[in-house]
């Protein structure tokens, strides 16, 4: 059964709700956790769930995501596996890039079709979760449909995020809406479990994540020629015509990381283990793997921190943090609620104007998130809070509250960003 199955991620767009961080970089090469990026994700679900034609389609940003899978992810040549990438490009019949979801996976047809496949697999490359796809890949059988959804529960709030359906006693899709305002949201309550009802979660949202059947992707693109997004077009389409749409409820720990704050509050909840959410647990994320010496960690306090590897800590406090391979943090640094990618070189030589990669001595850090190979001096202060104002600026932006240092950033001695830089009426840059 899995070898009839093609698994397609969609290798995100643009991206610019998780910018800065999608300014070098696409949505799925993003880190995550310390030392996987967000791609890991999904194609270990593939593969824990026995999918071993996997292609990843990429457009934006690509060359840090296709550098990544390209040497993650080598089988021998005893194996069936295979990690594919598919880049868009332009052809004699259609100059187009990728212009949505459905357009993404129309565009890679023309290759995929050459293959032997029953059934195709869309997933999203920028999610956070467990499941066993084979267990969607059975009920999607057993029900005979052309087109299985995997849905979630959640509450009102965080439905006009997503596409809410409602469904039958059978879990067969009736209807659908794509990001319901808050002022129709109450009309798409479904009837869920008690214990989901309890927790306000009274609505049913897709997760990205679809199976289609060969036959019913091939018809809704011909009914369809110009659809560009799945959710948009092709689902209310396919469930106004009487395709076989059914809802395949999952009640587990799933993350979407789609803006810096839902990024910086997972890679929190990470680091205290309340994300329900354990790298590897019980099935391993693969990615790719590194010949760093073990992080050393030498007079710190810490407490509810999850590291990298090859990092040289010298910080008076850790807590609340991520910390990426070779991460370098000066003694008497305060480090609390922050997300530091790493860094990819060492250079511990630095300048009060040119300071070395990493956090220098004495500095003060909260609510942030530092992007790799970033050069933090000493007693430099960056602080977030929730009433400081969205701003774009050369080396940081700061989202959501949330102050995000620049990769290849320069932050000289002596900086203030944040509340204090308010405060004191500094000016940084």
């Amino acid at each position: 059964m899995s070898n009839k199955t093609i698994c397609l991620i969609l290798g995100g767009g643009v991206g610019s709700r998780l910018y800065p961080l999608t300014q070098h970089r696409s949505k799925p090469a993003v880190p995550i956790g310390g030392k996987y990026k967000l791609i890991d994700i999904p194609i270990a679900n593939c593969l824990h769930s026995n999918f071993d034609q996997i292609f990843v389609l990429t457009q934006y940003n690509a060359a840090s995501l296709n550098q990544h899978l390209k040497n993650t992810y080598n089988f021998d040549a005893f194996s069936n596996r295979n990690v594919e990438i598919l880049a868009a490009e332009q052809r004699q019949n259609d100059m187009n890039w990728y212009r949505g979801t459905a357009d993404a996976v129309r565009q890679s047809l023309s290759y995929i079709n050459q293959l032997d496949y029953d059934h195709l697999l869309v997933l999203s490359g920028d999610q956070l979760y467990e499941m066993n796809l084979q267990d969607v890949l059975s009920e999607h059988i057993n029900n005979n449909a052309e087109i299985t959804i995997a849905t979630k529960p959640v509450t009102a709030k965080e439905a006009t995020r997503f596409g809410i359906m409602k469904t039958n006693s059978q879990q067969r899709i009736l209807s659908f809406i794509e990001k319901p305002t808050t002022e129709v949201v109450e009309e798409w309550k479904s009837d869920l479990d008690m214990p989901q009802i309890l927790k306000g979660k009274n609505y049913l949202a897709s997760m990205g994540i679809y199976f289609f059947r060969k036959d019913a992707i091939h018809q809704l693109f011909s009914d369809l020629p110009d659809a560009l997004d799945f959710g948009k077009e092709i689902i209310p389409h396919a469930i106004k015509n009487n395709y076989q749409v059914y809802s395949s409820l999952f009640d587990e720990y799933w993350e979407d990381i789609g803006t810096i704050r839902s990024y910086f509050d997972t890679n929190m909840k990470l680091a205290t283990g309340d994300a329900s959410y354990k790298f590897g647990l019980n099935k391993k994320v693969f990615t790719l793997p590194t010949m760093h010496p073990p992080s050393q960690i030498k007079g710190t306090q810490m407490q509810d921190v999850l590291f990298g590897e090859g990092g040289k800590i010298a910080a008076k406090e850790l807590s609340t943090s991520v910390v990426g391979n070779l991460a370098r943090i000066g003694s008497g640094a305060v480090i609390r609620r922050t997300v530091i990618l790493g860094n990819d070189l060492w250079d511990e030589d630095g300048t009060p104007e040119m300071p070395a990669i990493g956090i220098g001595e004495h500095a003060q850090i909260e609510n942030a998130i530092i992007d790799k190979n970033a050069r933090i001096g000493n007693h430099v202060k960056i602080l977030g809070t929730q009433d400081l104002p969205d701003a774009r600026h050369e080396y940081f932006t700061i989202s959501g509250g949330i102050v995000i240092i620049h990769r290849n950033a320069i932050i000289p001695d002596h900086s203030l960003i944040g509340v204090e830089a308010k405060k004191e009426e500094a000016v940084c840059f």
